[in-house]
């Protein structure tokens, strides 16, 4: 029987630059795009992390859909505002400068913005906030996606995923983030269900029919045939939150949205998805300090953590939290490398003659 392999993160993280790199990405932004992607993994989080090394990034390098060198060029900027065009290259690498421009903006002046137009996949969204809540800064960051989300009450696919991203600092070991979609699932959490034979929970995915179906394999097939759609969470809330995240992702650049964002064209091919990134940054320093902002909501999650439970709960945990402890544990172990994503990855080595030996081979 196959089972979890873990590789060391170093072995790991240079495998997926120099794959990024056999590709035509720069060192510089392969390694970008590595740190990002393993972050999902160091979070525990398996919808984003390296098993989508191949299916979202490499294979749209051969596709034509990704330009592994990315160019990004300065359409506005103010003293507080920033707005990039990525022209269709690496997400990661455009929202990691982007991020680094309204950082530096907040510091300046309170407040910073950036946003992207003509962009790719940004990877684990969390990413981005937690830049900020390292400098001791806010975070409210966003990005569109290509559509697979029903509005509520609809069947069919015309939001994205779209998950609207929080970060705070506080003055514990570890930042509050809230990361999470506003669908009730994400593309990715259906694609591990797959690999593993698992069904989709019921509920998460509406059919044409108006029926929920539960098939990982076939839901897959059918969000790309366009024949199903994932729903929002809490019907008309996460509705209302995907709606937010679509209009700020697209209306502040200018930028397509919902059905634009398919990476169809008119003749059934693939091309570009031309996605767009937000990013808001807040110096509670600005405001009645750093320290006091830090306390403060350091001691708003420790009350709730410490309130009492429900019967059968052993605890009560705040966002950020279990993805923290996930990295205490997966510090010293590596990252889990499922049997299916093991096949991959040797695949790529393979194809682009990287001089790699894993754990799993031995």
């Amino acid at each position: 029987m196959e089972e979890r392999v873990y590789v060391p993160w170093e072995l790991m993280a240079s495998f997926i630059r120099d794959a990024f790199m056999a590709y035509g990405a720069p060192r510089e932004d392969a390694e970008i795009c590595a740190d990002v992607i393993l972050e999902s993994d160091r979070r525990g989080i398996a919808s984003h992390g390296c098993n989508r090394l191949k299916p979202i990034y490499l294979d749209r390098f051969e596709n034509g859909t990704l330009l592994p060198k990315t160019e990004l060029t300065v359409l506005k900027e103010t003293k507080t505002t920033l707005v990039l065009d990525a022209h269709d290259g690496l997400g990661m690498v455009a929202s990691y400068r982007a991020m680094e421009r309204a950082i530096e903006k907040a510091k300046a002046c309170g407040m910073g913005g950036a946003a992207v137009k003509n962009s790719t996949h940004y990877g684990i969204a969390g990413y981005w906030a937690s830049m900020a809540a390292r400098e001791g800064l806010i975070a409210i960051c966003g990005t569109n996606a290509r559509p697979a989300v029903a509005p509520t009450g609809g069947v069919e696919n015309m939001l994205g995923t779209n998950a609207l991203t929080i970060a705070l600092p506080t003055d514990e070991d570890f930042p509050f983030v809230l990361d999470c979609a506003t669908s009730t699932v994400q593309r990715g959490n259906i694609e591990v269900w797959a690999r593993e034979g698992k069904p989709t929970p019921e509920g998460a995915v509406i059919g044409h029919d108006g029926k929920y179906l539960t098939d990982s394999a076939q839901i897959l097939r059918d969000l790309l045939a366009g024949k199903a759609a994932l729903t929002t969470f809490a019907g008309y809330k996460g509705y209302g939150y995907s709606m937010v995240v679509e209009i700020l992702s697209s209306a502040l650049v200018g930028g397509p949205f919902m059905r634009m964002l398919s990476g169809i064209d008119e003749d059934g091919g693939s091309k570009p998805y031309h996605l767009g990134h937000f990013f808001f940054v807040i110096d509670p320093e600005a405001f009645l300090g750093a320290e006091t902002f830090k306390k403060t909501a350091g001691e708003i999650c420790r009350q709730l953590r410490a309130s009492q439970r429900a019967p059968g709960v052993d605890r009560i945990y705040t966002a950020g939290e279990k993805e923290y402890i996930a990295w205490q544990e997966r510090r010293s172990t590596g990252v889990p490398v499922e049997p299916s994503v093991q096949r991959e990855l040797l695949e790529v080595r393979d194809k682009l003659r990287l001089d790699y030996v894993f754990p799993f081979e031995k």
